[in-house]
């Protein structure tokens, strides 16, 4: 059996925590969309710090993840969390995917923009779950700005500082 362990925006940080897919079945199974948040938060953050080392002074800030991480399970709106740029690089790890994650690295150093998360997708099901047609793929903030090549530096550098 695969293990649960899922990453969460917390305060702008990428967190792993162990059981949350479970959590969030048990939790719904309970409460459905029949909730207030603060009942859901209380309920979440004792089921996971049950797995999970969750620092006290910390606590509000994970259930409040745990909450949007619910409402997203439950197809509700939730405003999504962020802080500077999501960037994923979406294929199989071809000479032209990487040379993309490489050259996003470069154009962000010499842009001096430190609040980035770069994540390159090798996931055939993710990949297409994103809709990402060709490879590479690129998609800043949620939006796909690149298919089936690698964009010039300079065309990089406009989106990067567009985004940011």
């Amino acid at each position: 059996m695969a293990e649960d362990h899922s990453l969460i925006n917390v305060n702008g940080i990428k967190i792993g925590i162990m059981g949350l897919k479970q959590a969030l079945e048990e939790a719904y199974a309970q409460y459905g969309t029949s909730f207030s948040d603060e009942e859901l938060k209380a309920e979440l953050l004792a089921r996971l710090k049950k797995t999970n080392y969750i620092p006290a002074k910390a606590e509000q800030e994970h259930a409040q993840a745990f909450v949007r991480e619910y409402k997203k399970f439950a197809g509700l709106p939730v405003q999504e969390e962020r802080s500077g740029l999501e960037i994923k690089v979406f294929g199989p790890g071809c000479t032209q995917c990487d040379q993309l994650e490489q050259q996003i690295f470069q154009v962000l150093s010499e842009l001096n923009l430190t609040a980035a998360d770069v994540e390159h997708v090798r996931d055939p099901k993710e990949i297409a779950k994103a809709g990402i047609m060709g490879s590479p793929g690129l998609m800043i903030n949620g939006e796909v700005v690149a298919v089936g090549k690698v964009p010039s530096k300079e065309k990089l550098k406009s989106i990067l500082q567009k985004e940011s």
